[in-house]
């Protein structure tokens, strides 16, 4: 025998040679065989237990595969042999402490149909663990409400860290991003992907991950809500009985979801995005509809840091830091959603005309930000019900009759007229309508003298309903011209409410 427990090679050859001459012999060197190995492995087993009894009081703390920190104590009783090749010592952290690596959004308990969590927009370094500051948020806002969105954006990092995150919906918020980026601050950055969106915007999605060296976390709808809706109710009931069904099941309940694994989060709100709902919007507030990780109301804080910014201040922020956009940009569209769901807009109306176009203006939410609707101005449908008689009226002009409920009533009911009508229905809180006044009272001024008459219809309030029923009333502004010799008005279809477009659509009908 060797030092190693084998048989020395002369022995070896004379076995074999045995072996070949007299066959019995070869179960015997089986079992020498066998017993030399027996007898290796028994001095092995016992050095390793020697070893684990002079370590048994060591704890060795490493990161796991799912980026979760455990304490392995080895010793005597417990000993298993590992399969994972030696480690050097570097490899090893021996000091508690908490990894404060971005977790991913979805905070519910784990499902089958689960979402994978993916990887972190930007890893935050590791750092001893600290206690929550409890934040007064009235003070905050006040305190930020005249701040730039750099400094807005700054202090909620700041704040917040790991458990805040920028809302993206792939159009002209990638500013938050390139605010975030400029902090210098670890940030993360989340996108809903309702199955709907544009194809060039998941192009700028691709693109901004690559332009910020990110990885954008994206929510998607729950796979059998959406497959009972399209069942139940077809691919586009949101033309029929309005969008909020199809955002409640796509966006609002993936954000939900989200928002559960954060303390805040931060929006592309500005208060010029839609007046009937956003005119408020304060920089930072208690979210008054999501909640946060803690649960409860007030669990969340929302930021708003370009909530006073127009939105040409935000386009010119982007051309100078040459950030990329949506090439939807480029095509007309200025707010941008889902494809069904968004068109282009024209020169002189209201960029979220172009979202959900066949409802009011005050029916522009998702649901997304459904704290800024206002109870009693609208109903289930998103339809706006409320008579703001504390709006100032528009289309004045002395070359615009304003026609009461009877003298509309009249108008309808004549067969010949003595003139034809150009009218207006609207109501003077709509962005919408707003947008066309001068347009329109200048095609007043034009038509002055003329054989055509040009008025205008209050059509919110409590005369919606006669106006839907009577005068084809859809959404606010509607545009009906009444020709001499007929008692049916016509319906001007188009968008284009400049001056030419509406003098063309009088001439083709006069």
């Amino acid at each position: 025998m060797n030092l190693k427990g084998r048989p020395s090679p002369l022995i070896t050859r004379f076995l074999l040679l045995l072996i070949y001459k007299f066959p019995p012999l070869l179960l015997f060197t089986i079992y020498i065989i066998k017993f030399t190995d027996f007898n290796r492995l028994y001095k092995l087993h016992t050095s390793q237990m020697a070893l684990a009894a002079a370590s048994s009081s060591t704890s060795i703390v490493f990161s796991s595969s799912n980026r979760k920190e455990q304490g392995v104590l080895f010793n005597s009783n417990n000993y298993q042999p590992s399969d994972r090749s030696h480690r050097s010592p570097a490899a090893f952290n021996l000091s508690q402490k908490r990894s404060t690596a971005v977790q991913a959004l979805n905070a519910e308990p784990k499902r089958n149909d689960s979402i994978v969590p993916s990887a972190a927009t930007v890893f935050a370094p590791d750092v001893a663990e600290k206690a929550v500051e409890v934040l007064d948020i009235d003070k905050l806002s006040k305190e930020l409400e005249n701040s730039s969105p750099l400094a807005i954006m700054d202090k909620a990092l700041e704040k917040y860290g790991n458990d805040i995150a920028i809302a993206f919906s792939g159009a002209e918020d990638v500013a938050l991003i390139e605010y975030a980026h400029l902090t210098g601050r670890p940030f993360r950055v989340f996108s809903l992907d309702t199955g709907r969106l544009n194809p060039e915007t998941y192009k700028f999605f691709d693109s901004v991950e690559k332009h910020y060296n990110i990885r954008i976390e994206y929510m998607f709808p729950d796979a059998i809500e959406v497959q009972a809706l399209v069942r139940t109710k077809g691919l586009f009931s949101f033309y029929e009985d309005g969008h909020q069904e199809c955002c409640r099941v796509r966006k609002v309940r993936p954000l939900r979801r989200a928002l559960k694994g954060l303390r805040a989060w931060i929006t592309g709100q500005r208060k010029d995005q839609s007046p009937g709902t956003r005119s408020d919007v304060p920089v930072v507030q208690v979210d008054p509809v999501f909640e946060g990780m803690d649960g409860g109301s007030g669990s969340l804080v929302k930021f708003n840091p370009v909530a006073n910014v127009a939105g040409n201040d935000i386009w010119s922020f982007l051309r100078t830091m040459d950030v990329p956009v949506n090439s939807l940009h480029a095509q007309g569209y200025v707010s941008i959603g889902c494809e069904p769901c968004t068109r282009s807009v024209l020169p002189g109306q209201h960029e979220r005309e172009g979202r959900w176009w066949w409802e009011d203006a005050k029916a522009k939410e998702c649901g997304l930000h459904k704290g800024n609707l206002k109870e009693e101005s609208v109903n289930g449908n998103g339809i706006g019900n409320g008579n703001s008689n504390s709006v100032a009226d528009i289309f004045e002009s002395q070359n615009v009759v304003n026609l009461s409920r009877n003298g509309i009533e009249n108008l309808v009911k004549m067969e010949k007229r003595k003139d034809a009508w150009m009218v207006v229905l609207y109501a003077p809180w709509c962005p919408f309508c707003q947008a066309m006044e001068e347009s329109y009272v200048e095609l007043a001024d034009k038509l002055a003298g003329s054989s055509v008459k040009v008025g205008k219809f209050r059509a919110d309030g409590d005369e919606k309903s006669f106006a839907k029923q009577e005068l084809q009333l859809g959404s606010f502004p509607t545009i009906l011209f009444f020709p001499k010799h007929s008692s049916r008005p016509i319906k001007y279809m188009s968008e284009r409410r400049d001056v030419e477009s509406l003098m063309a659509f009088i001439n083709a009908l006069r």
